[in-house]
């Protein structure tokens, strides 16, 4: 910290009962009130430096010993009257970073200018501003907050903007060439007078890595940290991972730690209510969406945890709709970096029942699958014009673009899987608030593209979870869950459970239980080899184990591979029963249907649970059903 002394003589000034007066053998003759201290002071001193005290003295004559002068809008109260005063008397008085600005203002108030005297302590202030203060990495932090309590006066005459100037010229500077790092800086540093003389012994610091600067930035309040990183970020050459990890860093400093669960009156003070914490929320949210604002247009630049913290905060705070959808838009480029505990964002009204905010979630993927679609797989083909051009490239060359593409394709695609794993994992969580409707559920669930999922493991845990929180959904409705869910991609442990699941329709267990055995028949036509409880469920519902399936009818017409047919299994004397026990599932859905919509559905069974009796053969991994000649309509799904 750097600092200048002006002046010779003994400090002279006492004080007694607010009244300030300086020893001297001649009686006072002027009396200054600023605020609540009088001055009992001599005019000769201080109108010989004071162009404003000789125009106030000349405007009010007083035919009294002592003429008084009010300076009701003195800026730095008497603090800074004492520094003039002590100036204007030749008294020894400190001048630094911590108070430069008060008597810089306070002098311009009292016109101590060259006008007046030369060498005036307008002049000798901005000597040392621009030569010591502005020329130091800690002086410039402290100088420029020590604005704040000046504002006006600090933009008039271009405090504020010179010290942002010179914080931003620091910033971009090479880190090697900034003699105080931010460790040196938070232990004082070196104290120098003005002229460089040097108080304590010789050291030199150096910045640690490239952003030693974010913390002591930091310190500076919203409006001139928002000021200072424009600077910062409109020289271009600073990185803009430094600029996002920079607002990380102020970001924890100021925001409030606002918890991940809904929101209650104590989370902003006893009184919600209140002028006090309406006015600390309006504060905080102006903070946050200059944070915002801020944000390095880069992908990357700030991760995408920070991200959705953010949007946390401006939903409970009540930021503005542009302000969030902009982190929307951010997180969606890179939401493969998130976790299901991330997302899972407080709703932005009190008056919401469910627990979280399900909307801009599904704005968010929704934004993170119509990114631009992946390259080609394959080289791209030329028109007849270009062939010449297209032979004068190198085999290499086209090779090389090639695999470029590929890699990219491939990155791509690994990110949705990504996505798909985390919004499985998502709606594991939602899916236990009692008031989610099937409907968000569901069109979160459906908004992943089938590619993006290689297991159903992941949405068969939410679906269970869903159904257990929600007793009370009807069958119809249950079936209409359960169509998102495909069991060709079912492990057996998912297979096994499902098959037990007595929330499940029976259509979907029937379903399941058909697959694993054909899974099993395909392993090896082994079909024993499937779990006792499974081979027990088969049985108990009309359906031999114990027989593999017959070979495939070259008269068999196929179906879409997304349906799944059960007449391979030949068990006459008891596949009667399963179809009464699924007509009888399929009468009570449509009458459940009826009492929903008023209007009753088709009785036909789906092709998945149709059981004709003439025999099919596994083809890969799915039995395609045919129709007998005899059969009446076509099975849908």
């Amino acid at each position: 910290m750097k600092f200048m002394k002006l002046g010779s003589r003994p400090d002279t000034f006492y004080t007694t009962d607010a009244i300030r007066s300086v020893s001297s053998e001649v009686s006072s003759d002027l009396i200054i009130q600023v605020k609540g201290t009088r001055y009992l002071l001599h005019k000769f001193p201080l109108l010989s430096k004071s162009l404003r005290l000789q125009r106030l003295c000349s405007e009010s004559p007083d035919s009294s010993p002592h003429q008084i002068v009010h300076l009701p809008e003195f800026p730095g109260g008497d603090e800074a009257f004492d520094l003039c005063a002590k100036f204007c008397y030749g008294i020894t008085i400190t001048l630094s970073a911590y108070n430069i600005v008060a008597a810089r203002c306070a002098a311009e108030y009292l016109q101590m200018s060259e006008d007046v005297e030369k060498g005036n302590l307008i002049y000798k202030l901005e000597v040392f501003l621009n030569s010591c203060i502005l020329q130091g990495w800690r002086d410039s932090i402290v100088t420029l907050k020590t604005t704040r309590a000046f504002p006006l006066w600090s933009e008039d005459l271009r405090i504020t903007g010179r010290c942002i100037e010179a914080i931003a010229t620091k910033v971009l500077m090479n880190p090697s060439k900034v003699s105080l790092s931010h460790s040196q800086s938070r232990r004082g540093g070196d104290d120098l007078s003005c002229n460089g003389a040097e108080i304590q012994s010789q050291r030199t610091y150096k910045p640690a890595c490239k952003g030693w600067w974010a913390d002591d930035v930091a310190e500076l309040g919203i409006d001139l940290y928002w000021r200072t990183m424009i600077a910062i970020k409109s020289g271009g050459r600073l990185p803009s991972n430094l600029i996002g990890d920079a607002l990380k860093i102020y970001a924890s400093c100021w925001l409030p730690k606002i918890p991940i669960s809904r929101r209650t009156d104590s989370d902003l003070g006893s009184d919600s209510d209140s002028e006090g914490n309406v006015e600390i929320t309006s504060k905080t949210r102006v903070l946050l969406e200059s944070i915002i604002s801020l944000l390095p247009a880069e992908r990357g630049a700030v991760s995408c945890c920070f991200l959705l913290k953010l949007l946390k905060a401006a939903n409970i705070l009540g930021a503005s709709p542009s302000s969030k959808m902009e982190l929307a838009r951010r997180i969606g480029i890179q939401l493969q970096e998130a976790t299901a505990k991330d997302l899972l964002i407080p709703p932005p009204s009190q008056a919401s029942e469910l627990l979280h905010d399900v909307d801009i979630v599904m704005n968010i993927v929704e934004l993170f699958m119509l990114q631009s679609q992946s390259p080609p797989t394959s080289p791209p083909r030329f028109k007849s014009e270009f062939v010449e051009r297209r032979r004068s490239r190198s085999a290499e060359n086209i090779d090389l673009d090639f695999q470029e593409s590929r890699r990219s394709s491939s990155a791509s695609h690994g990110s949705k899987l990504k996505v798909a794993k985390i919004i499985d994992g998502y709606l594991q969580v939602i899916g236990r608030d009692i008031n989610l409707p099937l409907s968000k559920f569901m069109a979160l669930a459906k908004v992943i593209p089938d590619f993006a999922r290689i297991d159903h493991d992941d949405l068969y845990k939410a679906i269970d979870i869903y159904l257990k929180a929600h007793s009370d959904l009807t069958k119809g409705e249950r079936k209409r869950l359960c169509q998102i869910l495909d069991c060709k991609k079912l492990s057996m442990e998912a297979c096994m459970h499902a098959a037990q699941n007595e929330m499940l329709p029976l259509r979907v267990v029937v379903q399941v239980l058909f697959f694993e055995q054909a899974r099993a028949t395909k392993s090896g036509n082994k079909v024993a080899d499937l779990p006792g409880n499974i081979k027990a469920l088969l049985e108990s519902h009309g359906i031999d184990p114990s027989r593999p399936p017959a070979p495939l009818s070259t008269t068999t017409a196929s179906i879409p591979a997304d349906q799944w047919s059960v007449s391979g299994i030949k068990s006459p004397k008891r596949i009667p029963t399963l179809k009464m026990k699924l007509a009888e599932d399929e009468e009570l859905e449509e009458q459940d249907d009826m009492r929903q919509d008023g209007m009753g559905r088709s009785s036909k069974l789906r092709g998945l649970c149709v059981i004709p009796g003439r025999p099919k053969k596994m083809f890969g991994k799915f039995w395609y059903n045919g129709r007998s000649a005899n059969a009446n309509g076509n099975d849908k799904n």
